[in-house]
């Protein structure tokens, strides 16, 4: 009799408690889709955002959208979130410092001409000049000094404002232009902003980056700036065990930092959920779309609440990049440094010599000679298969030689990296897995063994030097097969000031396309090369 009084007891308490937490959260549902309709005028609200399809509103949540995601990306898609009842969350955290605001126009022009900053949107802020002018707060101007900082670089003082400002932002600059603190530190201001994490809360800053090795490096900077706040990031990305990855997600991140197709791979198995981010990156967005990550970045995007704010980093600003920005940004600003056209650092000395392919690996070797000081030099190779000989082949001649490619394990890259970072072995031969993001202290020279498929391409090759105001020089190997891009380099030669050879200047003087068979021509020479 007692047991059975006991189990009556408890099976009333639970519809008391089911009772109460529906009835709560009805209120509280009611409560925030009345502010949002008192809120109707502003452009920034849930509610108009989620109207605009034009700009990742009902068009991302639309069921058309989810079956073409879903089937361009795979046959299982995470659950679609239900967005009623998330809570209103705070996004404009920016206050014009006495000193911003006393600048006139006139004064604002002249230090954007200065520091070739190009601006477009509504109701842009002025830029700031220093740290102090920001209104970071201490804890994030303290990492700032720590890092040891002067001031902020021009991406920087534009889209610093920018992104506190709570709007979204494209944002295009040359690699190494200090990128990834414009979007980092505004991020972890808005984090200390919102509702701590409950048990089983995704993250509130979603990273979106290209390559593992970009995205380890992001999770580094995030951790460097965030500690002093107790703010938790994780890097998700192939390639290594999930169990790590995992326990990280479940014990609560306020940061992720993600490769596209494993971040996927964690929603659709319930380890992770975006219901929480209201902060989203896309870093490198033109080499996403380059390495074909369009329908993933979609499908991603398409399980954030469209009120988020969205910031989109570019080194270039291709067509496609653009198309894909229309569809995810709400009335952006536009922050551009130099020019959107296509230009290498002038900090870059560009040495391209004309030679064929059987000249190759002695060129290479006897620049070796000349240059090799113990400075660090990266060489870019189009293939895996010729990363590893070309390494095999300069071992076997007692060059400290290592290499690094996607068929590499990420433990066997990490430890490449580590080796080249230390100056143990300060020749690393690369594929492009390299180019983007890869940032290596004191890269030196670099040297386009191969020259890459496309103009954008080698600016982000030869930009792995010249770094954070240092100096670089870059060399690239040019041959017959290459001779469509000759006119195009020229262009971006004579933007950076440099020297075009008699030979190129030839070669790009005629408008004869490459000879049919050229194509594998490299593959011969290289062979002999190597032999």
């Amino acid at each position: 009799q007692y047991e059975h009084c006991l189990s009556l007891s408890l099976s009333f308490l639970s519809i008391c408690k089911t009772l109460t937490t529906r009835f709560g959260l009805l209120n509280r549902r009611n409560w925030i889709m009345s502010r949002y309709d008192s809120r109707t005028g502003d452009s920034t609200s849930y509610r108009d955002r989620r109207s605009d399809s034009g700009f990742g509103g009902a068009s991302a949540y639309g069921s058309s959208a989810s079956k073409r995601e879903s089937s361009s990306v795979g046959d299982e898609s995470p659950k679609k979130p239900d967005l009623d009842g998330l809570t209103p969350f705070e996004k404009n955290f920016y206050v014009e410092s006495p000193s911003v605001a006393a600048m006139t126009e006139a004064e604002v022009e002249e230090y954007r001409k200065k520091r070739e900053i190009t601006v477009e949107g509504r109701d842009i802020p002025k830029p700031v000049k220093s740290f102090r002018d920001v209104g970071f707060p201490d804890y994030v101007l303290e990492e700032v000094k720590k890092a040891g900082f002067t001031e902020p670089t021009p991406i920087q003082s534009q889209g610093w404002p920018m992104a506190l400002k709570g709007r979204d932002l494209i944002g295009i600059a040359e690699t190494g232009s200090g990128k990834t603190l414009s979007y980092l530190l505004p991020a972890i201001v808005h984090v200390n902003a919102q509702p701590i994490l409950a048990p089983g809360d995704g993250p509130i800053v979603l990273v979106l980056a290209p390559t593992r090795e970009l995205a380890v490096q992001i999770q580094q900077e995030a951790s460097k700036f965030g500690s002093s706040s107790k703010i938790k990031s994780t890097c998700i990305y192939g390639g290594v065990p999930k169990g790590p990855q995992v326990r990280d997600l479940q014990k609560g991140v306020e940061i992720v930092i993600a490769t596209p197709g494993r971040l996927i791979d964690m929603m659709e198995s319930n380890n992770t959920n975006l219901r929480r981010v209201t902060y989203l990156v896309l870093d490198e967005a033109d080499r996403m779309l380059d390495m074909g990550f369009d329908p993933q970045i979609r499908k991603i995007v398409s399980h954030i609440r469209p009120d988020r704010q969205t910031l989109y980093w570019s080194a270039t600003w291709p067509k496609e990049v653009e198309q894909l920005s229309k569809k995810f940004l709400y009335n952006p600003y536009k922050v551009i440094i130099g020019s959107s056209d296509l230009k290498a650092n002038r900090a870059i000395r560009q040495i391209v010599d004309v030679i064929s392919e059987s000249q190759k690996y002695n060129k290479l070797v006897k620049l070796l000679e000349d240059i090799m000081d113990g400075s660090r030099i990266l060489v870019f190779l189009d293939t895996k298969k010729g990363c590893d000989q070309i390494t095999r082949q300069l071992r076997m001649d007692g060059w400290p030689a290592l290499s690094i490619h996607g068929d590499k394990s990420q433990a066997e890259r990490d430890w490449v990296l580590s080796e080249f970072r230390s100056g143990k072995s300060p020749i690393m031969t690369a594929t492009d897995v390299a180019a983007r993001g890869l940032d290596v202290k004191d890269v030196k020279y670099v040297i386009n063994y191969d020259f890459p498929g496309s103009l954008e391409d080698y600016v982000h090759r030869i930009g792995r030097t010249g770094r954070a105001g240092a100096k670089g020089t870059a060399y690239s190997f040019f041959t017959a097969a290459n001779a469509r891009f000759a006119k195009e380099l020229i262009s971006i030669l004579e933007e950076a000031g440099q020297k075009v050879s008699h030979e190129l200047a030839s070669m790009g003087r005629s408008t004869a396309p490459p000879p049919p068979g050229l194509g594998g021509f490299r593959d011969r020479g290289s062979r002999r090369a190597w032999s």
